[in-house]
This record gives C-alpha cells, structure tokens and sequence, in this order.
C-alpha cells in the first residue's frame, strides 16, 4: 500500500503555478496535474484534490518539513488583500496566479540553482541541475538523485563539472561549494541577520551578484522582503510601476515580485508599448 501524507484544508496552492514558475528546478508535471519532484533528499509526488493537499511517498514523520516546503503556514489570502492594495496592476497580477506560495527550499540548492539560472532559461536549468544531481548525488531508493551537498561538491573541479554543460558557471558552483563547506559563507546566518548583511554573505561567492543572492535569500532562506531583479522584473517594474522602487512593496515584496514576474511573463501584451 502506499504511504502518503494528507494535508486537509489548503487554499491559495495551485501547483503548476507554484512549482513551474521558475523558483524551483526539480518537479515535472504529470499527465494528471500532480508533479513527481526531489527536495530535501526525498522523492515525492504531490497532488491536490480541491482543497486536500496529498504528499505520496512521505510518511508522517516528513509532515513538518513539508508544511515548511510549501509555506502552508502563512495566509496568502490575506497577504494578496494587503498587497493589492499597494498598486492596481499588482492586484491584477495577485488576482492572475493566486495560487503561486514562496517555497520554502533546502538553502544550498537554492543558491546553486540561481548560480546555473544565470543568463539561462528554465527548460536548460533544469537540464543541468538534472545532469549535476545524476553525476554528483546520492541515489535514492526508487532511481532518483539527491542535490549534492557542499562537502561533496567542495572536492570537485570546473573541469569535473564540465559534463554539466554549465559554462562558466562550473567555477562560481565550485567556489560556492567550497565556500559554503569551510564555513567562509554561513547560510543559516543569512536567515535572520540583517538584509543587506545577507545579501553581502552571499555575495563573496565569486559570480554571485545581487540578482542571485536575492533568489537564494527569497526562495532558499524564506526573506520574503527579497525583491530580485532580472530582465523581465527590470522591464515590468520600468513599464507597469515607474517610479516605483522595490522598498515601495512593503514585508511581502518577495511574494508581490513572484505575481508580478508571472503576470508578466504571461502577458507580453503588457509591453507591446515598449
């Protein structure tokens, strides 16, 4: 029989909306709307049946980490109220994907992912963070691969990563590996010192920028004041919100930049102007 947990009552999930939206790099799509996906070393699928929440393959003792994983703590509902308020076209982007949750993701998997995002698009990050969990993770029990953790990364080279097909970006993965594994980075420091103490942690991994740091501080270490900026948030903000600045967007700027980069990237008719 298989094992799988039920979480009841959970509103404001949509899963394609959540998983496929370019925070995340490890979830596929089913034919049936569920998605199979790896996070935290567990292979896992995940189904919404209305309201009901089901994580097959979990056991009871996994109940705590996904609740995190999916931020089913928080009330979206009631942070779309308070942030549509902020701006017209932000309440129509909130009302668009009302189903997008910040997930809350294994810190250094996030941060090596947003290394690989750079310059790329989802389709080959994927590709690559695939070919790095095959070549470089734990197998799991069912032929899935772990995300390798940094000690074992910190032993490799550029030259071992070259199967990635990662480009330039084998080196930043390196340094950030080796970084992370000598305690030069302290990423559980990242969660509650200061924002821009976070940001300047993260930064002194060679190729680490502030557009990379702010998506391993929103979607890694759950700072939901992150608001990064990359082409297409850059040409919303510049379009649909001139003159406004990512303070403007108040505690929950991480969660308006994810509505916002959706809608966006939904709507290029928004930019035919342009």
């Amino acid at each position: 029989m298989k094992k799988f947990l039920k979480f009841e009552n959970v509103t404001d999930l949509d899963l394609a909306q959540t998983l496929d939206c370019g925070q995340s790099f490890r979830w596929v799509e089913r034919e049936d709307g569920g998605f199979d996906g790896v996070a935290f070393n567990r292979s896992v699928t995940v189904r919404l049946d209305g309201t009901d929440l089901y994580i097959e393959n979990a056991d009871e003792s996994d109940r705590e980490l996904w609740h995190s994983y999916f931020d089913l703590g928080l009330d979206y509902g009631k942070i779309r109220e308070e942030i549509s308020a902020i701006h017209p076209i932000l309440a129509d982007a909130a009302k668009y994907a009302p189903g997008i949750r910040i997930l809350r993701q294994e810190p250094y998997e996030a941060l090596c992912t947003f290394i690989i995002s750079q310059n790329n698009n989802i389709k080959r990050i994927k590709g690559i963070v695939q070919r790095l969990c095959e070549q470089f993770g734990d197998r799991l029990p069912d032929g899935t691969y772990a995300f390798p953790d940094a000690e074992k990364m910190a032993s490799l080279t550029a030259d071992d990563l070259a199967p990635l097909r990662a480009g330039f970006r084998n080196r930043y993965l390196v340094d950030a590996a080796r970084k992370v594994a000598d305690g030069d980075v302290d990423l559980e420091k990242c969660r509650s010192c200061d924002y821009d103490e976070a940001r300047r942690e993260l930064m002194q991994i060679t190729g680490v920028g502030v557009k990379v740091a702010d998506c391993a501080l929103l979607f890694g270490l759950h700072r939901i004041e992150a608001f990064p900026l990359d082409v297409w948030m850059k040409r919303a903000m510049a379009t649909l919100f001139p003159g406004m600045t990512p303070g403007d967007f108040g505690q929950y700027a991480g969660i308006a930049q994810q509505y916002i980069f959706h809608y966006s990237r939904m709507n290029p008719k928004l930019f035919e102007q342009t």
